[in-house]
């Protein structure tokens, strides 16, 4: 079984492949500026709202859905951050991250959970589009680590918290 000490060498280890990425290439810091602010939350109201206007049926059922499923996960999230307490790499490498996190801890990331649970429910009102939202939140995960504000576990777990809370909300209301 592996050490919790091997996980975080080797999470620690991934985080600086990144880091280098993003030394080597000056416009992937942008890039994944821009990508991360997808994961901000506003584009999920804005999205949410649009379709429940645009189209009754199914995004009403989305916007009914994925509230459900916010109201689920951002208090899980925040619970599971609290207690892990988990420091930012930006905090404990000698490293300065390219925008500011706005608390202390990263473990598990809330942009993963946010990004995955509206992933997973548009994926489930809206098969057609489900490739497309997964590759989407992988990306604003992804994006965080490019960042310098989380290792790559933090996403990895944010993403299982989204998905299953999501999932748990489908079972619950439907869709």
């Amino acid at each position: 079984m592996l050490s919790i000490q091997t996980i975080t060498a080797f999470d620690t280890s991934l985080f600086y492949w990144f880091q280098d990425r993003r030394q080597m290439h000056a416009g992937i810091t942008t890039l994944s500026r821009n990508v991360s602010r997808l994961g901000d939350g506003v584009l999920y109201l804005l999205l949410g709202g649009l379709l429940a206007l645009f189209e009754p049926q199914d995004g009403v059922s989305f916007l009914r859905l994925g509230l459900f499923a916010f109201v689920v996960e951002l208090p899980l999230y925040l619970f599971l951050k609290n207690i892990i307490r988990r420091d930012r790499p930006c905090q404990r490498l000698d490293l300065k991250s390219v925008v500011t996190p706005l608390d202390k801890f990263g473990f598990p990331s809330g942009h993963a959970a946010a990004a995955f649970v509206f992933a997973s429910v548009l994926a489930h009102v809206y098969p057609s589009v489900a490739l497309l939202t997964y590759i989407i939140a992988i990306l604003i995960g992804i994006s965080r680590v490019v960042l310098g504000v989380h290792y790559p576990a933090d996403i990895v777990a944010g993403a299982v918290v989204g998905i299953v809370c999501a999932k748990l909300c489908i079972g619950v209301v439907g869709g």
